[in-house]
């Protein structure tokens, strides 16, 4: 079998033993577990050195490259966060546009390209991961690779007529026509990508593979979790009141506010649930460098304040918030014993946490997952109560179904959804994607 080369932007640490933790490296944890990868990427690190790190574990080597600060400062801060990210999230009004911010993007793409390009074989498979590499296939083919390349979108594709507003978009698809195949999420996903390339001439194939997770693996861990003394003392500390978790990064996509915003209407418009439910949301801060994310921060901060002065009593907090990240063996008991998943992106490539939940919920007495329309999850999740995460009524009104939920109906919902989950597989995104990539005809543009 030909080796497989991962490059994403960024990279976790190998390890001897266990499962790679958190987002990406979670998601390509199956498809490279019994085949020899090279995963080159960002380490993470500001430095002035050039060359690459490279280590090695069982059948995993990797390379890690260092930024310099200002290679960082352009391409990730600037023109990934200041526009990719708002752009392909359907936010233009809060994107923010800067040539030299582009310049620096395909400048670093095309580091990634020179250095990756010596390390090479004639018959590797190379998988490159999300938007932060657009142009990089197109710098590969410049520089001679004539390697079979895939491509994955992790995040959503938006309208041509959305994504044409990025100054030089054309010259952006044009690249991805160095690519043999590329795969979305979604087939609104994949549908809009498509009808932006064919506008530009560009016939790459794109194909719908939705992420999936390790159902089975993750039940598993949750229920040990779920037993260890901090999940106890946190669920002791609920007084038998019902628990709505949310977990997310601070980002200005997952809807956060308007989440907030939808259980005070809960608490205000259903009097009863008073003194009866928990929420706890947890938001670690990401980006915190990018101002729109430090906006984001300090209008939760005010609006959780509000929302407990206005409805706290001396012996309940309606709303728990943290900053703080959950570690991910304690992330899996918190889903276990929370009774209502609240997951509700404005917009959202898959978003696994609904997934997750799903998978960590008892069978003899599930809980309730209330999910978003724009969400990529909700493509599949058909048990879960959706909502539209942009009216806090429609939320508030979900919640109050979710708590009155009968049990009957909790299990026929948790189980749809869960056969689903189990009968995908951990690694049948992946392994659907590098099989028809096989099938692809090689391109040679670039």
């Amino acid at each position: 079998m030909a080796r497989l080369v991962i490059v994403s932007n960024r990279v976790s640490p190998l390890r001897e033993s266990g499962p790679m933790a958190g987002g990406l490296t979670v998601a390509l944890q199956e498809a490279v577990k019994r085949r020899e990868m090279l995963w080159f990427g960002w380490s993470g690190e500001t430095s002035e050195r050039r060359e690459p790190r490279i280590s090695t574990v069982g059948n995993r080597t990797q390379a890690l490259i260092d930024l310099t600060s200002q290679e960082h400062r352009l391409y990730y801060t600037g023109f990934c966060n200041n526009l990719l990210w708002p752009l392909l999230h359907y936010r233009f009004g809060l994107a923010q546009f800067r040539r030299a911010e582009e310049e620096g993007w395909r400048a670093v793409n095309r580091r990634f390209a020179e250095q990756l390009l010596p390390l090479l074989r004639e018959d590797d498979t190379i998988w490159i991961h999300d938007f932060h590499l657009f142009p990089l296939a197109a710098y590969l083919r410049e520089l001679g690779a004539r390697q079979r390349i895939g491509f994955y979108l992790h995040v959503p594709f938006p309208p041509p007529a959305v994504f044409a507003a990025l100054p030089r978009a054309a010259a952006l698809l044009r690249d991805l026509g160095a690519i043999d195949l590329i795969g979305t999420q979604t087939a609104d996903d994949a549908e809009h990508l498509s009808d932006a390339l064919r506008q530009e001439g560009v016939n790459t194939p794109v194909g719908v593979f939705p992420v999936g997770i390790n159902a089975e693996a993750f039940a598993r861990a949750a229920a040990t979790a779920a037993l260890r003394k901090d999940t106890q003392r946190f669920a002791e500390s609920l007084g038998g009141r019902k628990l709505i978790f949310g977990v997310d990064r601070m980002d200005y996509s997952k809807g956060l506010p308007q989440r907030v915003l939808g259980y005070a209407d809960l608490l205000k418009r259903y009097p009863q649930h008073r003194g009866k439910v928990t929420f706890l949301q947890a938001a670690p801060i990401s980006r915190g460098e990018v101002t729109q994310y430090r906006l984001l921060r300090r209008e939760m901060d005010e609006l959780v304040g509000r929302i407990n002065g206005e409805y706290a009593e001396v012996d309940w907090v309606p709303l728990r918030w943290t900053t703080r990240p959950i570690p991910r063996r304690t992330l899996g008991g918190y889903l276990r014993v929370a009774d209502i998943a609240l997951v509700t992106p404005l917009r959202d490539g898959m978003n696994l946490v609904a997934k997750e939940f799903v998978a960590a919920q008892p069978p003899e007495d599930p809980g309730v997952l209330i999910l978003s329309h724009f969400a990529g999850a909700a493509r599949e999740m058909e048990g879960a109560v959706k909502v539209n995460p942009n009216d806090p009524d429609e939320i508030a009104e979900a919640l109050d179904i979710a708590i009155n939920m009968p049990l009957a109906e909790r299990r026929e919902r948790w189980r749809l959804d869960y056969d689903r989950l189990a009968a995908a597989g951990p690694s049948g995104w992946s392994r659907s994607f590098l099989a028809e990539l096989n099938r692809a005809e090689f391109s040679t543009t670039g």
